[in-house]
């Protein structure tokens, strides 16, 4: 389920989770503990969001010693990006038939 897309939009629809992604994006690899000291969340609630995008693939841990540091997971956005980009694809051909087909009424006498 990593990386699919219902995962991430799932993981992103949370406001503090797109906030720990962004400083993880930003500033990673980071600790819980350095994220905390900037939100308005506990250092649990911290890890508890790190563990959600985890799960989705967004971000992976690595041990040094007793801390544990979050960076980007590489492509973590990419599946979900491709499936935007698809569905969006569909769109444009649906809405560029829709303004042809009315283009075609108007020059009917």
């Amino acid at each position: 389920m990593k990386g699919e897309p219902g995962a991430v939009f799932e993981a992103l629809a949370d406001a503090t989770r797109r906030d720990v992604l962004t400083l993880v994006g930003r500033q990673g690899p980071v600790t819980a503990t350095e994220l905390a000291a900037q939100l308005p969340v506990s250092r649990q609630a911290v890890a508890k969001h790190l563990d959600a995008l985890r799960t989705a693939g967004l971000v992976e841990s690595d041990k040094h010693g007793r801390d544990v540091r979050y960076g980007l997971k590489p492509g973590g956005l990419e599946h979900a990006g491709k499936w935007m980009d698809e569905v969006g694809a569909a769109w444009d051909r649906r809405l560029a038939a829709l303004a042809k087909r009315a283009g075609s009424r108007k020059k009917r006498p």
